[in-house]
């Protein structure tokens, strides 16, 4: 007998920029069997108009519907918002940075151009209805360039009280995770039901419509918060990135001189202690990313005064030696005690 499988299809629903071009979009996705195909026969409004979307798993979806540009990002924003755990992946006509970026903002948690192939788009469905974020190389590099310069999210109020909850906070962790409505209920023993309240209010108070808007604003916001920069460089392992396609992006980003990708190859590199090429490499981020923060600190000098720049110098010394002073604290719990080498460096020393 033969073999029958059990893997059970991704149902995914498209809506390219015209009937025609979406039933041609359709056809070629179902060469792949582990995908069943559905369209829609009523264009956005129709989309707009379905009673929910819970019979699909991935919205594959132009930016251009209706033969109207960037029609797509209204219909997702709108759809989104009725279903903020929709995975959605949205086809560019291009990766300009602005369009990229757009996509991400109206809820998609991929983004594909229509100059890459057939047998990567279905890979594409599939990471995203496994919970990744898919971008390529060039678009991942335009996402590490926003969020390096995106502004910090402070979730306090103007007194600095917490404007998150403790729990809503465990809901935003899940949120940078990927994990959707039902699988953050069952990991915190709540009712899906209780997550979505906690979701609306949580982008409430930040001012956010979308949990991919969501994870941008996280960036910075102490370890309670995963960033959605952290999601696209690191695993769980600190030690190896995601997949070779994202270390790529990250190299990618590094040379156009993001700072934050910069030093999180030095990061990456530094690990591999038992080989001495990749030290190397760390050592050289490291450099590059020094010059480029002694370059940012020479320019932020330049409209400061002398007093200005005394105090500067106290604050950041003062920040050191009470840094310094916790990880000597930490050295005699842990049975060492920290020593000075004769560079006046705090080193370290066995207790024994």
């Amino acid at each position: 007998m033969r073999h029958q499988s059990t893997v059970v299809p991704i149902r995914v629903l498209v809506s390219d920029d015209s009937r025609v071009h979406t039933e041609l979009l359709a056809d070629a996705l179902k060469r792949d069997g582990c995908l069943q195909v559905t369209t829609s026969s009523s264009g956005s409004e129709g989309l707009i108009g379905r009673a929910n979307l819970h019979d699909i798993d991935v919205f594959l979806l132009s930016s251009n519907l209706d033969e109207q540009p960037g029609r797509g990002f209204e219909v997702l924003r709108t759809l989104y918002a009725a279903k903020n755990d929709l995975r959605a992946v949205m086809l560019l006509d291009s990766s300009k940075r602005e369009t990229v970026l757009e996509a991400f903002r109206s809820g998609a948690q991929g983004v594909f151009s229509r100059t890459e192939s057939m047998d990567t788009l279905s890979k594409c469905v599939r990471r995203v209805h496994e919970g990744q974020i898919w971008a390529n190389s060039q678009q991942m590099a335009i996402l590490a360039q926003a969020v390096a310069s995106s502004h910090n999210l402070r979730a306090v109020d103007s007194q600095g009280m917490d404007l998150l909850s403790k729990r809503e906070m465990e809901v935003v962790r899940c949120v940078a995770q990927g994990l959707t409505n039902r699988e953050i209920a069952d990991r915190l023993h709540l009712s899906q039901h209780t997550i979505k309240n906690c979701l609306f209010r949580v982008f409430d108070k930040l001012g956010v419509s979308s949990r991919v808007e969501l994870l941008f604003m996280t960036l910075s916001q102490d370890n309670r918060a995963q960033s959605t920069f952290q999601q696209f460089l690191q695993e769980h392992d600190d030690n190896k990135f995601r997949d070779e396609a994202t270390l790529a992006a990250c190299k990618k980003a590094a040379e156009q001189g993001v700072l934050i990708a910069q030093l999180a190859l030095a990061q990456f590199y530094s690990r591999q202690k038992s080989n001495p090429p990749e030290q190397l490499h760390a050592y050289t981020w490291y450099q590059i990313a020094s010059e480029q923060i002694a370059r940012a600190c020479k320019e932020a000098s330049k409209g400061l005064s002398i007093d200005q720049l005394l105090q500067a110098e106290q604050l950041a010394t003062s920040w050191l030696n009470k840094r310094a002073k916790v990880a000597s604290i930490g050295a005699r719990k842990s049975g060492s005690r920290p020593v000075e080498n004769g560079n006046g460096d705090l080193g370290k020393a066995s207790g024994e």
